[in-house]
């Protein structure tokens, strides 16, 4: 996996762009049967079938020769996506790829690399996997695969998956070099399943306090979520942060599977329904792990689908604080079938609804684009500097049981509003992080400094004394000022903060992992900062809905 491609806690811009492609699956059918074209063998009630006459026509009769699978496939996708922005055609050779962050695993040789000067460079190894198993090492450089020279040729991130990729048991052929070697090292590796994990971090914020980051609801979400819990517990944990900023959602099982270790007794999570599907409840089981502790969930605009089935249903049950800002607003459920072909459809099947009847889907009927762009449209009409710019239709207004006021029709409004914040946001700070500068700066100063940093032999050791200033950022504006961005004292002065803390955070991620990157990055982080505030109130018997009110 590209270390770039993780999901990290950006500034105000990185905020505004959020891809709509969000899935929750709810069950998978199995493959359709008969012909290629089986989406269009139905007849009208006149005797014919339009859409099937029409593309036999064109391939009888059209002037050149056509691909045939290609406009029925063409065909397809714009069908679903005339109907609602989450039905979607996958083809074949994209399915598996589509759907590995899902089934949390794919099958490689177990790397996080980064391309650096056009050479692939291993950032670390995965855990067990076949690369740290064989030898390789952080700060190894890939030159060549299966005989074929891989530097120096303008690799991109696709092609690095091409070669390094491959079916579980088969071998690929490396070379490496390494810093202070002369000569390349060969390694042979067996191909072998990498977990693609979904909880990012999870560690004791205070001494009575856990926090778990939940990136996605994958099928082994709900095994790593009571691994995390269960060692928090370990640690004392006694109330817990849910970090779902950003998570766009996946299985329905898991996002129930996780509420039902938060409330107590047979109590609703969510209920599906629609046209051909018949209403479908979900509820706890009362023999959840963790029903009494204080409990926050952190929201964002990222957040959707399962995020929102999660946060919805602790908050709807008065069992959580919800944090942040108001989710993305998916409450369209997906069942994904398969053609004989290898290609699948996602169609749109029915709504999910709250326990308190609330359906969380945002509007949709502008189109696509506009569905996109909607999130962009949040930040023009300042909702993410002002909870008071968020309105809500008095018909979607809805009551929980302990008197709280919420609301349907388009996400989750949190129950503590917390502002974007932009005050380190200047055209510099913009520039750096969006052109990589800040994460290729790191690369290059652990790869040089390797045994500078070998004297932080923990985490605990590395966050309490290694200083970004004043050496090192100053070194970081030079590098910036190479790449061509040539800031004033003024935007350095207002970034400072923020850029200092990514550069630590960054650079205790390539030492350390997301485990480092958390800890570092979470300290400057409001919405955090709120949740362990709140964790550590003493009169917790007191009303979540009496203490919002201080913090709006």
């Amino acid at each position: 996996m590209d270390s770039e491609q993780r999901k990290n806690f950006r500034p105000l811009w990185y905020a505004l762009f959020i891809t709509a492609g969000i899935v929750i699956g709810v069950s998978l059918n199995g493959s359709f049967n008969g012909s290629r074209n089986i989406l269009f063998s139905r007849s009208t009630p006149s005797g014919f079938n339009k859409i099937n006459d029409v593309i036999n026509y064109i391939r009888q009769e059209y002037v050149d020769t056509i691909n045939q699978n290609q406009i029925v496939d063409n065909t397809i996708t714009q069908i679903l996506q005339n109907l609602d922005p989450h039905s979607s055609y996958i083809p074949a050779d994209e399915l598996k790829s589509v759907n590995e962050p899902l089934e949390g695993n794919f099958e490689g040789i177990g790397i996080e690399f980064h391309i650096q000067y056009d050479t692939i460079m291993v950032v670390s190894t995965i855990a067990g996997g076949p690369s740290e198993t064989i030898g390789l090492r952080p700060g190894d450089r890939i030159v060549e695969v299966d005989g074929k020279n891989v530097a120096g040729i303008g690799i991109k991130n696709e092609d690095v998956f091409k070669y390094l990729r491959g079916q579980e048991g088969s071998k690929v052929a490396i070379k490496v070099k390494r810093n202070g070697l002369t000569k390349l090292l060969d390694f042979t590796i067996i191909r072998g399943k990498i977990p693609i994990r979904s909880i990012e971090t999870s560690f004791m914020a205070t001494s009575n306090t856990g926090y778990i980051k939940i990136s996605r609801f994958a099928a082994n979400t709900y095994e790593e979520f009571m691994d995390a819990l269960n060692e928090l517990k370990k640690q004392s944990a006694q109330n817990l942060i849910i970090d779902l900023r950003g998570n766009p959602g996946g299985y329905l099982d898991a996002a129930t599977a996780l509420a039902n270790e938060f409330l107590k007794g047979k109590k609703l999570i969510v209920y599906t329904q629609g046209k051909a599907r018949p209403r479908k409840e979900y509820y706890s089981n009362g023999e959840g792990t963790f029903e009494n502790g204080k409990l926050f969930v952190l929201i964002d605009e990222g957040s959707a689908s399962a995020s929102e089935i999660l946060s919805g249903a602790l908050q709807d049950w008065d069992r959580a604080e919800i944090i942040g800002r108001r989710s993305f607003g998916k409450g369209l459920v997906q069942e994904q079938t398969l053609f004989p072909d290898g290609s699948a459809m996602r169609l749109t099947v029915a709504r999910y609804y709250t326990p308190t009847g609330r359906s969380i889907q945002k509007p949709y009927k502008e189109g696509t684009l506009a569905y996109d762009d909607e999130v962009i449209e949040r930040y023009k009409h300042g909702e993410m500097l002002n909870a008071d710019s968020t309105h809500f239709n008095d018909s979607l207004k809805y009551k929980t049981p302990g008197g709280k006021i919420v609301y349907g029709g388009g996400g989750i409004m949190p129950d503590v509003f917390v502002p974007i914040d932009t005050t380190s946001d200047n055209e510099f700070s913009r520039a750096v992080f969006a052109f990589g500068i800040v994460s290729k700066f790191c690369y290059d100063y652990v790869d040089r400094n390797r045994n500078l940093l070998g004297v932080y032999k923990t985490l605990d050791q590395f966050e309490k004394n290694f200083k970004t200033e004043p050496k090192v950022f100053s070194d970081f504006i030079a590098y910036a000022i190479s790449n061509k961005i040539r800031p004033d004292e003024k935007n350095i002065a207002s970034s400072k903060s923020l850029i200092s803390n990514q550069l630590k955070a960054n650079i205790a991620r390539l030492l350390f992992g997301n485990d480092g990157y958390y800890r570092i990055t979470l300290q400057e982080d409001k919405a955090y900062k709120i949740a362990v505030e709140l964790s550590e109130q003493t009169n917790a018997d007191k009303t979540v809905s009496a203490r919002v009110e201080t913090k709006k």
